[in-house]
């Protein structure tokens, strides 16, 4: 088995493509590639059966997430005494608690989570309690739109099928504690300790860095840091173990405090119980497990290669959690790890440190690009610049002074606040000069996902690339580069090649957004882009643009926006364009000629150099060479719902009609100045209210869909009764968001299909 770990782990990982993918062709093919190398002698019986018999294993042991919900969903849920074990730290937050439950009698895990309010909440809840719960298990909130965070498939990858919410600490009867507690009490006490000893500035990031901690981390510099593919620095991994191992050689060897023999079992019996102080994230785990192994096979003097330990706790670890294969970082981690082993020739014939981090940074972004796109939609080119400048600061000044001041603030206490002071002016500098960068070089490439094909083509001719630049076939390598480039402009060009259009209407709530793909990617255009509005303060939030309009442009390739029609001023149909503006080229507003922009907006319009356009009835609008006629308002009615821009136009095939919340009296003015209207689809005005939608209307139109727009369980009632009865009399086909989550009509030419998010 020597040298030859990473077949099995290959096996392991078709088996797991296979399940991910519904497809056993993955299995089927490692199968075949495995017999080749048995009948061709490259292969030996034990590694070879070894190989097969983990494949098989593996594929009946990963579990399928799809099943899973299947089967939870066909269950009732209803309030219940629950009992179980707690099998998580406990996770607290200013506004909430939450910890994981093991049920005795299901053996699943439930994810307890308790709302706190403006009273201080103290409990004594403990890790490996045992928990006797009054609450009703239900199904964690799913995703509702193409490209929207699905919270309940994050819950299902963790092992987690449900949620239970209680309302009160005293709905929790928890007495006892595991071993293991006492390492998680030692954690949440040094943070606090952190908190209490350390300027806020510091803490932060010694929290993060060294005890696995970024929830104190400000939301602004994570998301910049995720912008510019940083964010493995804020996660503890093989950087961070690798400092932390070879601090603890400096001190105990070079300073002859023990003898190396000595000093490698005092790593054995540190890492794990740092890697669990640490949080215990997969990149952790990973990188401890590693030096682990090397230590114990140094002990037995037996010789393995990297990649063998590499492999060996990448099966140990998908064994010990057999969900842990659904980890993001789990699999960036160890994509990125795999890719630097097998370039490690290559990455040794450059002595030059700029150079080697150049190359490390390269390799270590071309990698895991795929995944990039498939999880974040979005890849910066320049980060591989940047992170050459930011790692090595990271790497030799930021994480090992982090490391060095726990213990020295327990024992130096007077030096910390000179050594804060130096740190906190240099990093503050530093983190604005990432900032700088980003307001001046902030250029992200926005092509949507990679399809499961092209993905495939990607790592084989990667694979080869690398292989010529290890050989040093500088014309070969730079060939393979070429068509490496080629497959990923064709991903990024490939809207623009294709005939097909969409029309998308998104789930967001109480209000209304509408995205409209041209063919060729000649016009993207949005239709209204509402938001909610905050209880305490009035003012539009942000939620609705994070969670579901940008997700969804993004991960449809979109950064810019040809052109944005507001129906009418109320948030639930322009709240998010405040925040669009900051994030998305919108090339023009288009209003009707009585629409009103407040200062502030009007300032952020001008800000972004988006023009704003308005139209009066009966004119023509052209984006992208598509028409949308203007049927109303034909005059200021003073009223912001009845002065609606209403817009008639033909996609694939269909006549569509966009009414914004116009009533029924407007309904009444638009057929009696246009009586030979007639609509294929309707988006339903106003979320389905009773003060639209009326049967005069609906007799002349003769609509043959209606699309209606409308918030979950919403407060207002939507949609009405009396419009469902009397679409329903009209032999409608009736499409509503709170009930199919976000609609979609895909068209080519004159022909299209409507597809709906829930089946």
């Amino acid at each position: 088995m020597k040298g030859y770990w990473y077949v099995p782990a290959l096996g392991i990982v078709s088996s797991a493509l296979s399940i991910i993918y519904h497809s056993n062709w993955f299995i089927l093919v490692f199968f075949i590639w495995l017999l080749v190398l048995y009948y061709d002698r490259r292969l030996g019986k034990l590694i070879t059966f070894t190989s097969i018999a983990l494949s098989i294993f593996f594929y009946f042991y990963i579990p399928n997430l799809e099943t899973i919900l299947h089967t939870e969903e066909t269950n009732t849920a209803h309030e219940t005494d629950l009992a179980g074990r707690i099998v998580s730290p406990i996770n607290e937050s200013s506004s909430k608690i939450d910890f994981e439950l093991k049920e005795y009698t299901s053996n699943k895990k439930l994810l307890i989570v308790y709302y706190k309010n403006k009273q201080e909440i103290k409990h004594s809840l403990k890790f490996g309690a045992t928990c006797n719960i009054e609450g009703t298990p239900e199904l964690p909130s799913q995703s509702r739109n193409p490209g929207q965070f699905d919270y309940q498939h994050y819950l299902l990858s963790k092992g987690i099928t449900h949620e239970v919410v209680i309302n009160s600490l005293e709905s929790l009867d928890c007495s006892g504690s595991s071993t293991l507690n006492k390492i998680h009490t030692i954690r949440t006490s040094l943070i606090n300790y952190t908190l209490d000893k350390l300027s806020p500035q510091t803490a932060v990031w010694l929290n993060a860095l060294v005890l696995g901690d970024d929830s104190q981390m400000p939301e602004d510099t994570v998301d910049l840091f995720q912008r510019w593919n940083l964010s493995h620095l804020l996660a503890i991994s093989g950087l961070h173990v690798g400092l932390i191992v070879g601090l603890l050689y400096f001190l105990l060897i070079r300073l002859n405090i023990l003898t190396r023999e000595k000093a490698q079992w005092v790593v054995i019996f540190f890492l794990p119980l740092y890697a669990l102080i640490a949080g215990g994230e997969p990149s952790v785990w990973r990188a401890s497990s590693m030096v682990l192994l090397f230590l114990f096979i140094n002990k037995v003097q037996y010789k393995f290669s990297v990649t063998d330990v590499l492999s060996m706790v990448f099966i140990m670890l998908i064994f010990l959690d057999k969900y842990i294969i659904y980890s993001i970082g789990f699999q960036l981690s160890f994509s990125v790890t795999m890719g630097l082993l097998l370039s490690k020739r290559w990455l040794a014939q450059t002595n030059v440190s700029f150079f080697s981090i150049l190359k490390i940074s390269f390799l270590s972004q071309m990698v895991i690009l795929p995944l990039q796109l498939l999880y974040f939609s979005t890849f910066q080119p320049l980060s591989i610049l940047l992170n050459v400048i930011v790692v090595p600061y990271f790497s030799f000044f930021v994480i090992p002074l982090m490391f060095l001041l726990l213990p020295l603030s327990l024992f130096a206490g007077t030096l910390i606040p000179y050594i804060e002071t130096l740190f906190n002016w240099i990093h503050e500098h530093f983190i604005s000069f990432i900032y700088f960068i980003d307001q001046i070089s902030y250029y992200p490439w926005v092509i949507g996902s990679f399809s499961l094909g092209s993905t495939i083509v990607y790592y084989s001719i990667l694979l080869i690339f690398l292989k010529k630049l290890e050989l040093a076939k500088l014309k070969q390598s730079f060939i393979y580069g070429c068509f490496l480039t080629m497959v990923i402009m064709a991903i990024a060009l490939r809207p623009y090649f294709s005939p097909v259009g969409s029309v998308t209407m998104l789930d967001i709530g109480q209000g209304d957004a509408m995205v409209v793909e041209l063919p060729y990617r000649k016009g993207v255009i949005l239709i209204d882009a509402g938001a909610r509005m905050s209880f305490e303060d009035g003012r539009y939030t942000p939620g609705v643009y994070k969670q579901i309009i940008k997700p969804y442009l993004l991960s449809r390739g979109i950064r810019e926006l040809d052109a944005l029609f507001i129906s009418h001023e109320d948030s639930d149909h322009m709240g998010s364009l405040p925040f669009m503006l900051d994030n998305v080229e919108v090339n023009k507003v288009i209003v009707s000629e009585y629409y009103e922009f407040d200062e502030q907006l009007s300032r952020l319009l001008v800000k972004a150099e988006t023009r704003v356009e308005r139209f009066e009835t009966d004119k023509e609008i052209m984006v992208g060479g598509q028409s949308f006629y203007v049927l109303s308002p034909n005059q200021d009615k003073q009223n912001s719902n009845e002065n609606s821009l209403v817009l008639y136009t033909i996609l694939g095939g269909k006549s569509w009609l966009f009414t914004g919340d116009i009533g029924k009296e407007t309904e009444k003015e638009i057929i009696s100045l246009y009586p030979n209207l007639k609509v294929d689809v309707l988006k339903v005005a106003h979320h389905g209210s009773n003060s639209s939608t009326g049967k005069d209307f609906l007799k002349q139109i003769i609509p043959a869909y209606a699309l209606i727009s409308v918030g979950l369980n919403n407060s207002y009632g939507h949609p009405h009764n009396e419009v469902i009865t009397t679409l329903e009399e009209q032999n409608v086909v009736l499409l509503r968001t709170d009930k199919h989550g976000a609609i979609q009509y895909y068209f080519k030419d004159d022909d299209g299909t409507f597809f709906t998010y829930f089946p």
